[in-house]
């Protein structure tokens, strides 16, 4: 039965994360952060953190990824699959829905601008979930030449952010074997 009820409150949290969610996947990340760590104390800030990395490396929608992890997480395959239903249930709904009114629903100015206010919160939502999360990175120099330079390639260039990981990830391995030879020439000498 106290699987059960965990199964429950983790569709429960999670459809909620996906009701309440406008913008994708970077505009969940706060609601799910408090939901998950602040609420729930199921993850820290670090699981999030590796979450929001690992659900950006691989493929599929981020906000889907993440319900994945963390459900399984929490309660193995039963809980990544009852946490993915969670998130993604409200959008299906929604949009079910609004397919039913799709040429009155686009014709009223209301909507439009509506849309215009709920695109500034989830710029402020996205940019609060990253301040936060950044509080989590271990800086040196080494990253933060790499967050300048992913920054700047991300920006002025239409090179996908999937290769700017992967090369960012490479830099990381070359950067951390540099550190281990010089650790091993040290403790030789």
């Amino acid at each position: 039965m106290a699987k059960d009820c965990k199964l429950w409150e983790l569709f429960k949290a999670f459809f909620k994360i996906g009701a309440l969610t406008f913008g994708g996947g970077y505009a969940m990340m706060p609601v799910m952060r408090r939901e998950v760590v602040e609420k729930k104390g199921w993850v820290e800030d670090d699981d999030i953190l590796k979450i929001l990395i690992i659900s950006e490396s691989t493929p599929g929608v981020l906000a889907v990824n993440s319900a994945t992890f963390i459900g399984y997480k929490i309660a193995g395959f039963k809980g990544s699959l009852i946490a993915t239903l969670g998130v993604i249930l409200p959008s299906f709904i929604i949009i079910s829905i609004i397919s039913l009114f799709i040429i009155e629903f686009k014709q009223l100015t209301w909507v439009t601008y509506a849309f215009y206010g709920i695109q500034a919160g989830v710029a402020i939502l996205i940019t609060r979930a990253a301040l936060k999360l950044s509080k989590k990175i271990h800086f040196n120099l080494f990253s933060i030449v790499v967050l300048i330079a992913a920054f700047l390639v991300a920006l002025l260039t239409d090179i996908s952010v999937i290769y700017i990981l992967i090369l960012s990830a490479l830099a990381g391995i070359i950067y951390g074997m540099l550190i281990n030879v010089r650790e091993a020439k040290h403790h030789v000498a």
